[in-house]
């Protein structure tokens, strides 16, 4: 089981290696989830994420498409969207990951390995910010 932190890290980017990862079979948990960046200016950032939150249409509350809100979720759903999730290997892989918000207590001690950081971007927003903006209630802690 490996442990990832990818606080800094550019969201697809993070994505696309743990889901490869996770296709040969790894075990992955995930920390600082709400740190992960997505890059590009906070107009076209809010307009993406809030088109997916609305795409069900406000007459059809029961019916999907459902998109998450929480930082956690979303970058789950981030890597879903890179495996074949519908398959049965992939349907395992998905099994295998595991997002957290912050550091749990039972990975304090435990060697944990970053993903590259992103390089300096002069526009971009985390996920804490993104899920903040779209209705989350969830507390990001700096």
């Amino acid at each position: 089981m490996a442990v990832v932190d990818v606080q800094g890290a550019v969201l697809g980017r993070a994505s696309t290696n743990i889901a490869k990862r996770l296709l040969n079979g790894e075990s992955i948990d995930v920390v600082n989830s709400e740190h992960a960046i997505v890059t590009g200016s906070r107009e076209n950032i809010l307009a993406h994420y809030k088109a997916k939150r609305d795409a069900g249409g406000p007459f059809k509350p029961i019916k999907g498409p459902f998109y998450p809100r929480t930082p956690h979720m979303i970058f789950k759903r981030t890597v879903r969207g890179m495996l074949p999730y519908k398959k049965p290997h992939g349907k395992k892989a998905y099994g295998n990951l595991k997002v957290h918000i912050g550091i749990p207590k039972q990975f304090k001690g435990k060697n944990i390995e970053q993903i590259g950081k992103a390089i300096e971007h002069r526009e971009y927003l985390t996920l804490g910010d993104i899920s903040k903006l779209l209705g989350s209630n969830i507390e990001v802690k700096k």
